[in-house]
């Protein structure tokens, strides 16, 4: 995918989209519509074969995306949003980004980074209270130099508002990017991201029959979900859902068709937007809420590990692994299929809460 010098904004160049399908049903595209993005990641990431898993597990193929790999301070899928969110936070001329999420969130560690790539003070709304010494992805955020900020029980960016207000009076500029990124231009990203997969799918003579990830802000969802509209991609598309229950306000799939139906608009307007019957998400496997970590999570973090030397983060990929892992041992895949796993990124936040991945454990 064409990108301009490091530093400098450019653009994914070309028309909309041309698909045609070959018998493996592995897409074929140009690029899509030209959006103006500022280079953050390296990309492609790797598409990998999970050969050990898939033996141990005993079920279909197991291929792997990378997207842990992209490079942007440890990496993760927002790197591929933040490149379109920082563009036109520089294009509006822009002098700070302003973000939310958990305390460990990967969204705000990449935002941080993002910001001090392009020269941008970085503020930060965390969910809870500051702790006595940080670790994992918060440690990063001192490290890349961002402003703190706490909201307790918030974690959504409910106070986000406030905040930017109190930097416009401060005399700043700041750009506003909600809760995971999770916009229409952030999702973009994703339908980016989802062109690259065809491409990688082509020129490897794989073929692929679902495509697994975990799904929370729904910014990711959206625009993989988006970008296999367009690209009549013949794989079923799944979120595994890792929050328990339904934020504040529309439903969590209403969100993510909404989200996915304004990325078309902007990507890829000659294309209908998915319908309702497009998005699936998977709840059965949110275990005791957001951030609990689990048999399941400690099982496919440990898997992943030793199988494969991938390293998995508690909140999110562990979730998702894990929820393949049971669908693969209750048969609903069978041997003769091939399931990619979108690896999203965050094992920064394993170095944050060890007692939770090894409960009890004393081997060193």
């Amino acid at each position: 995918m064409p990108q301009g010098a490091r530093g400098d904004l450019s653009c994914i160049s070309g028309g909309f989209w041309v698909v045609c399908r070959d018998d493996r049903h592995t897409p074929r595209v140009h690029l899509m519509r030209s959006i103006p993005r500022f280079p953050l990641g390296d990309f492609p990431t790797p598409l990998h074969r999970l050969e050990r898993l898939t033996a141990h597990l005993g079920g279909p193929l197991i291929l792997m995306k990378r997207d842990d790999l992209t490079g942007l301070a440890f990496g993760g899928n927002k790197t591929r949003k933040l490149e379109f969110l920082v563009a036109a936070a520089l294009n509006e001329g822009a002098d700070t980004l302003l973000t939310a999420g958990a305390a460990q969130s990967n969204h705000c560690r990449q935002t941080a980074a993002a910001a001090a790539k392009a020269g941008l003070r970085c503020d930060l709304l965390l969910g809870g209270t500051a702790p006595r010494e940080p670790q994992g992805n918060l440690l990063l955020d001192v490290l890349l130099g961002a402003h703190l900020h706490w909201a307790g029980d918030d974690r959504r960016g409910e106070g986000l508002g406030a905040i930017a207000a109190a930097l416009r009076d401060g005399g700043r500029r700041p750009s506003v990017i909600p809760y995971g990124g999770s916009s229409p231009l952030g999702a973009a990203g994703y339908f980016s991201a989802m062109e690259e997969l065809a491409l990688q799918l082509r020129s490897g003579g794989e073929s692929i029959d679902a495509v697994l990830f975990a799904s929370s802000s729904g910014g990711t969802h959206a625009g993989i979900l988006a970008g296999a509209r367009a690209l009549r991609f013949g794989a079923r598309v799944t979120g595994i859902a890792i929050e328990k229950g339904e934020a504040a306000g529309e439903p969590f799939a209403d969100r993510i068709l909404a989200l996915a139906a304004e990325t078309m608009r902007i990507c890829a307007p000659d294309v209908p937007a998915p319908g309702a019957h497009d998005v699936l998400l998977d709840r059965r496997f949110s275990g005791d809420g957001y951030g609990v970590v689990g048999p399941r999570e400690r099982e496919a973090i440990r898997l992943l590990a030793r199988l494969e030397g991938i390293l998995l983060d508690p909140v999110y990929t562990a979730r998702a692994m894990g929820a393949l892992i049971a669908m693969i041992a209750a048969g609903e895949f069978t041997r003769k299929e091939t399931v990619l796993f979108w690896h999203t990124g965050g094992a920064t936040a394993l170095f944050a809460s060890p007692g939770d991945v090894l409960p009890g454990e004393s081997e060193v």
